[in-house]
């Protein structure tokens, strides 16, 4: 499963991926529509490789996350995230047994099975453990040519 280039723009629903650099920021397409997006760098980005869960003894990529669902559903859809909180939060629970209840919160467990969900429907999930050789070196471009386009627009 490769995140690297996966992204969630804060106020715009669904997940997004990155597509090409532009001067003032970056031209995203949507997971939902396939519509097309220009992204400035006011804009709140998260790349989904760089989130990460709070557990009780470390913080867990989301990477594993979504693997450890995909293993648990054999690769098929998880639980709607429109299904009750309690419903959620043991499902979760199944996931995820040491996942913090005080930072952790039912919106976030929303959010994640929803993104799950999404990336099953695209076949971009996957049980196996990635074998990427580059794998550090493409997060580091993305997040380099990020920062880079910051520094520029706030000079512009």
């Amino acid at each position: 499963m490769n995140l690297d280039k996966i992204l969630a723009i804060s106020g715009k629903p669904g997940l997004y991926e990155l597509k090409v650099q532009t001067r003032s920021g970056f031209v995203a397409e949507s997971m939902l529509d396939g519509k097309r997006i220009t992204v400035g760098m006011r804009s709140n980005v998260s790349l989904l490789s760089e989130i990460s869960m709070y557990t009780h003894t470390e913080e867990k990529p989301l990477v594993e996350i979504m693997r450890a669902i995909a293993v648990k559903e054999n690769e098929g859809p998880a639980i709607s995230h429109k299904e009750d909180t309690s419903s959620l939060l043991d499902y979760f629970l199944q996931i995820v047994p040491d996942y913090d209840e005080d930072r952790v919160y039912p919106s976030d467990i929303k959010k994640v099975l929803n993104w799950y969900n999404m990336l099953q429907a695209k076949g971009m999930v996957s049980k196996e453990e990635p074998i990427i050789e580059n794998a550090d070196s493409v997060k580091e471009q993305v997040i380099e040519e990020v920062k880079t386009n910051k520094k520029t627009a706030k000079k512009e």
